[in-house]
C-alpha cells in the first residue's frame, strides 16, 4: 500500500468512526414514551420544602410531584393531580416551564418503568383518565374519592390485576414528624388552616418513594440538557 492510498484509507476509517458516533449519539437520544414518569421539584415553598423534609431519601435529588407521560392528538402531555386543577392532562411545556432553576432549566427527571410492567400502562393511563377533573387531595388521605400526586399514580396500579406485592412502587405510614418525632411547624398550621388533623401514620406514598423503586430507572434529566 503506498503512502497515497493509506493517506486515503486512514480518511475513511475516520469518516466511518464519525458518522457511526452521530449515528449512536441520534440513537441514543431521549424520546418520551407513554408511561415515563415525570418527577419534579416543584418549587421552595413551605409546603414544598415540608413535604421533601418529611421524605427525603438517599437519591440524589428529593422531589415533591410525580405525573405520568401520555399522549394526545399526536402531543405530550403530564396526566397528573395537581392543587387547584385536580386531576388533570397538563401540556408538556407547561408542565417543564412550571419550575425551573436560575439556568432556566426544567427541575424535572424521567424515570421509565421496567419492561414487565409496560403492559400494564395503557389500562393505567385509562385509570387515570377515568378520573379527570377528581379533586386534589390536600388533606394526604387515602380512602377518598379525591388524590394527591403519588396517590394517583400508586392507583393506577394498585387497581389492576397485581398482587400487593407485585405492584411496582410501595406504601407506608406517613410521617409529618421531625428528626425528634414532634410535628413539623409548617404541617400544624397546614392543617390547622384545613381544621383537619395531621394523618400521622396513615398508609399512604409520596414522590420520593416512588421514586426509590427497584422497578423504573432514570433515563433523563432536563436540567442536564
Amino acid at each position: 500500500m503506498n503512502k497515497i492510498t493509506k493517506q486515503i484509507f486512514t480518511l475513511l476509517l475516520c469518516s466511518v468512526a464519525f458518522f457511526s458516533c452521530k449515528s449512536n449519539q441520534k440513537n441514543n437520544k431521549f424520546e418520551i414514551r407513554e408511561g415515563d414518569l415525570f418527577f419534579q421539584n416543584t418549587g421552595t415553598g413551605e409546603i414544598d420544602n415540608a413535604i421533601k423534609n418529611v421524605t427525603a431519601t438517599t437519591l440524589s435529588k428529593n422531589y415533591s410531584h410525580v405525573g405520568m407521560a401520555v399522549k394526545k392528538d399526536e402531543k405530550w402531555f403530564v396526566l397528573e393531580a395537581i392543587p387547584k386543577e385536580g386531576i388533570c392532562e397538563t401540556p408538556l411545556a407547561k408542565f417543564l416551564n412550571r419550575n425551573k432553576n436560575k439556568f432556566n432549566k426544567s427541575q424535572t427527571t424521567v424515570a421509565r418503568l421496567d419492561n414487565d410492567y409496560q403492559l400494564y400502562i395503557s389500562k393505567a393511563i385509562e385509570y387515570g383518565r377515568e378520573r379527570i377533573n377528581k379533586p386534589y387531595d390536600d388533606i394526604f388521605l387515602w380512602d377518598d374519592d379525591s388524590y394527591y400526586c403519588s396517590e394517583l399514580i400508586y392507583k393506577m396500579f394498585s387497581s389492576q390485576d397485581l398482587p400487593k406485592d407485585s405492584i411496582p412502587f410501595l406504601t407506608h405510614s406517613m410521617t409529618f414528624n421531625d428528626s425528634k418525632g414532634n410535628p413539623m411547624t409548617s404541617w400544624k398550621n397546614y392543617y390547622k388552616i384545613r381544621n383537619q388533623p395531621i394523618p400521622e401514620g396513615i398508609e399512604g406514598t409520596n414522590p420520593n418513594l416512588m421514586a426509590s423503586s427497584p422497578h423504573i430507572k432514570f433515563i433523563h434529566d432536563y436540567e442536564k440538557e
